[in-house]
């Protein structure tokens, strides 16, 4: 099945996230076969002129299948030791089976903190831009060997949806094995597959399940969170079966060949703002907004941070530092870049009319 690279029906440019269940078979072994259909598919979008960008797993189920040791260790030690061996394994099988096509890949190992500012950020966009203008696919895996566990990324489907988001490709493919999202247990007989989600405040606990993948960190509900975020920021998400044969080809066409639950697209967000939205685990400092200020902020016309509607103010923070936003119940409800540091905006809190501590465009709202 060839792409038509003139079919307005066809993605431009992907980012593709394969879990740790469609890479690996039961006994925890690289699926090779599997990934050689995957770099196959892969290869077909890339030579159509298609930029994709692929977030993979299986590291440390790789790592696994190698390390046959008895000692017993503790879980950041055991992590970081499957998936130091593993990483090899993983991305030499990727190499060759890309080299089979033509193809050169790129490693990139990252942590949160790669991301914790906004030079980071665009130096990251930058190595990633290089790789893509030079036909080259990077692969993309959180660095486990090094992440600190309180930093690290909650799993790899968090880190493809500000993957996708920083590189603002029109779709993220979210790759495990099942089909997608399903009103209930997926093994219950009335469980039906949910082919669109179109709601960014529909509340997934209702009926996605918190049970985990065998090999990966993350589960469906992680997943949910993880495309409803990034769908926000403008982009197609798509969580689908990654065992399925053309699977990425199907998606890729936009044809309903295959089954997959489809996050619809909201308004597109500035480049500052999808970085802001994932960057709130770095904020330093906090403020606690009333119930007017948190209902101005919400309503439909674009409303800046006053001072006059902060009640609080919690840690030390200049100019230009972004602040959690909270509402009276200390539940998170945004991020912003502060206009002035905390001094000033001491001296002026009863102020009603001094210019808002946080402004339209450079803020995040979390509904």
């Amino acid at each position: 099945m060839a792409l038509i690279i003139s079919d307005k029906k066809v993605y431009k440019s992907v980012t593709i996230k394969i879990g740790s269940n469609v890479l690996t078979r039961p006994d925890g072994q690289l699926d090779r076969e599997r990934m050689a259909h995957i770099t196959e598919e892969i290869a077909h979008l890339h030579q159509a002129g298609i930029k994709v960008i692929l977030v993979s797993s299986g590291a440390v189920a790789s790592g696994r299948s190698i390390v046959k040791s008895p000692v017993k260790r503790d879980p950041v030690s055991e992590r970081q030791l499957l998936s130091s061996v593993g990483q090899v394994k993983l991305l030499t099988t990727y190499a060759s089976l890309f080299d089979a096509h033509g193809i050169t890949c790129a490693q990139v190992l990252v942590t949160k903190q790669d991301f914790r500012t906004r030079e980071h950020y665009l130096n990251m966009k930058n190595c990633l831009s290089v790789l893509l203008d030079s036909d080259i696919v990077p692969i993309i895996n959180e660095n486990d060997a090094v992440s600190v566990t309180a930093l690290m990324f909650t799993d790899n489907d968090e880190l493809a949806g500000l993957v996708a988001s920083m590189m603002n490709t029109q779709a993220l493919f979210i790759l495990s094995n099942v089909d997608g999202v399903f009103s209930g247990d997926p093994a219950h007989p009335d469980s039906v597959l949910i082919d669109v989600i179109e709601n960014r405040t529909t509340d997934l606990t209702e009926f996605v399940t918190t049970q985990k993948s065998n090999f990966g960190r993350g589960g469906m509900l992680t997943k949910g969170r993880v495309a409803r975020n990034t769908a926000a920021s403008g982009i197609s998400v798509y969580i689908a079966n990654g065992t399925r044969d053309h699977i990425i080809r199907d998606l890729a066409m936009k044809t309903d060949a295959a089954p997959h639950t489809l996050f619809s697209p909201g308004t597109p967000s500035p480049a500052v703002k999808k970085w802001m939205a994932y960057s709130a685990g770095f904020a330093q400092s906090e403020v606690v907004i009333n119930a007017g200020a948190k209902q101005a902020l919400f309503s439909p016309k674009a409303t800046s941070l006053l001072l006059a509607g902060v009640t609080e103010m919690n840690g030390l923070f200049e100019k230009g530092d972004l602040l959690r936003i909270l509402d009276e119940d200390h539940h998170l409800v945004g991020i912003g870049k502060a206009q002035y540091d905390r001094k000033k905006a001491e001296e002026h809190l009863g102020d009603k009319k001094y210019k808002p501590l946080v402004h339209y465009d450079y803020l995040v709202l979390f509904p």
